[in-house]
């Protein structure tokens, strides 16, 4: 009797139809990142551990429950790879890029994976498409991250798509408003759910991201990071959102807008397409200042 098989909680098979979709989704992000200079580079499917405790950030979902994380025959452990940025940078130092004309521009795809809760737009392997621009903290690196997932977006045809930008400005002048967003978690902490609690010191940006009721319900009256940049961060925000809409790239101001990655600092953005319920960010990003050292 033959034995049946499926396909892992989570995982999908891609078959032809859908494949080819995905074909023309890479060939149309070729051309439009070719256009601006990027070129295609690849990095393994599993990596060292440590890259994603360090660089990700050891308070994050994605460390703290989603990687996939094992220990090979040599007693060293690895992670299949959750996101694309850290493997790229992790490839830029070690292969000596930054003795090259900056910035680095770097593209790439493949499957990632995250041990999540399959459900709708949500599987723990999926494919993912990013572009990097390393080497130059100019808003026009920004400007042009932003530019370049608009056009794709705009050439595939995809409706309802909103961007939402935001700022988390730089490591250091983001401290004194981490107290204060701490300070007002902490005088109503027992409204909080049990993992914004957990993670208040460590990470309190996470909460604006909680979709438990009383969390939000606090969050709505937080103090909002846009209102404490720093003269640089704003000039820098300032810039970004210039340079956006001299290449009529249409945006709204997020102000609670945060990324599930420590590492992000200053500009950040998401893409929402409003035909997609819960889920509906079908790309996103920022600038990390603080990764590579």
């Amino acid at each position: 009797m033959a034995e049946k098989f499926k396909a892992p909680r989570g995982t999908f098979d891609v078959l032809p139809q859908a494949m080819a979709r995905r074909e023309l989704l890479l060939r149309t992000a070729a051309d439009v990142f070719a256009r601006a200079g990027y070129d295609w580079a690849a990095t393994p499917a599993f990596e060292d551990t440590g890259l994603f405790e360090r660089g990700v950030g050891k308070s994050t979902d994605i460390v703290r429950k989603e990687m996939f994380t094992f220990e090979d025959k040599g007693g060293r452990s690895l992670t299949l790879r959750p996101e694309g940025t850290a493997p790229i940078c992790r490839a830029y130092v070690e292969h000596g890029m930054h003795k090259l004309a900056q910035p680095v521009k770097l593209a790439y795809h493949g499957p990632f994976f995250r041990h999540e809760r399959p459900q709708a737009g949500r599987y723990r392997q999926f494919h993912q498409i990013g572009a990097e621009a390393i080497g130059s903290d100019s808003p026009l690196a920004d400007a042009e991250v932003i530019t370049l997932l608009s056009d794709l977006v705009e050439e595939l045809g995809v409706p309802g798509v909103e961007l939402r930008l935001g700022s988390l400005g730089s490591l250091e002048a983001r401290r004194e408003y981490l107290e204060e967003l701490k300070s007002h978690l902490r005088s109503r902490e027992s409204e909080l759910s049990g993992d914004v609690r957990d993670r208040l010191e460590l990470n309190p940006l996470r909460a604006f991201d909680s979709d438990h009721e009383g969390t939000k319900a606090v969050m709505a009256e937080a103090p909002q990071l846009l209102d404490h940049l720093d003269s640089a961060d704003a000039e820098h925000f300032a810039e970004v959102r210039e340079l956006l809409a001299a290449s009529s790239v249409e945006y709204t101001i997020d102000p609670t807008l945060v990324r599930g990655l420590d590492y992000y600092t200053r500009t950040i953005f998401s893409f929402v397409c409003d035909r997609l319920g819960a889920q509906s960010e079908i790309g996103g990003g920022g600038r990390y200042d603080g990764l590579i050292s």
